[in-house]
């Protein structure tokens, strides 16, 4: 697995994911639930993981919709 976003925008992480499901790109989001230990205020980020092999692919479908990979 490797990081391709990391962003505190949850309608970010549910675009890239649409976006990514739509190419036939698995996902899997991380941190989801550390709102629970940060009280809700959005200050820890959230990860959307891809497998190794998709990584470059997932990439440059984040460049063309120009959303900002967060690293």
């Amino acid at each position: 697995m490797k990081e391709l976003l990391r962003t505190n925008d949850p309608t970010v992480l549910a675009l890239a994911t649409a976006l990514l499901d739509g190419e036939g790109i698995t996902s899997f989001p991380f941190d989801v639930n550390m709102s629970a230990l940060e009280g809700s205020i959005g200050i820890l980020p959230r990860r959307l993981m891809v497998a190794d092999r998709d990584l470059f692919m997932a990439e440059a479908i984040m460049r063309d919709a120009e959303i900002d990979l967060g690293r």
